[in-house]
């Protein structure tokens, strides 16, 4: 059996019983944490990191899509790309601005090249080299250090285990790729 097959998302019929509580929460809301549904207690210590990673951040929406985004380019996680894509659009990103976040920091915003460059350094040097540390406190202060680490941290995870199931994009998303297509 394939790991697509063995760590399908998991339908409303085989939703697990320790987690009744979260059946109508984000968990069963995205195909990647109906995966993660396969692990009930990861899901559920999942849940207030993700809480904060996603709502209640220090990084501005925008920014923390720029930094989601280049760790999906950097994982070749397609599922999140086009996640972070949608979301993006949702809080008033260009396609063309996100577009740059695919390509070399040289030729984005100035913001947007700093924070893709922590995320390429976190992912390549396995941290943040000291001229980029300080630039990105410049931006949003030592809480949003904390917090960019905390996102690529999150969303690599999340990238190695849509890379390895092969976990199927969501439908909605699929729809929105189809009728507003990403070049």
């Amino acid at each position: 059996m394939t790991p697509d097959k063995i760590f399908a998302p998991l339908i409303e019929e085989k939703w697990p019983d320790e987690l009744s509580d979260m059946k109508d929460t984000f968990a069963n809301k995205l195909n990647i944490y109906r995966t993660m549904a396969h692990h009930p207690n990861l899901l559920r210590a999942w849940a207030n990191l993700r809480d904060h990673v996603v709502v209640n951040s220090a990084l501005k929406q925008q920014q923390s899509e720029v930094v989601i985004l280049r760790v999906g380019i950097n994982l070749e996680a397609d599922y999140e790309w086009k996640h972070h894509v949608s979301r993006a659009r949702a809080c008033g990103m260009s396609d063309l601005r996100i577009s740059s976040i695919r390509y070399q920091i040289k030729d984005m915003a100035k913001e947007d090249a700093i924070f893709a460059k922590s995320v390429d350094e976190l992912m390549d040097q396995k941290k943040m080299l000291t001229h980029t540390l300080e630039s990105v406190i410049a931006l949003v202060g030592k809480k949003g250090v904390l917090d960019i680490i905390a996102t690529v941290g999150f969303y690599s995870t999340l990238g190695f285990m849509l890379n390895s199931f092969d976990t199927p994009l969501d439908d909605n998303i699929a729809a929105e790729m189809t009728d507003q297509p990403f070049n």
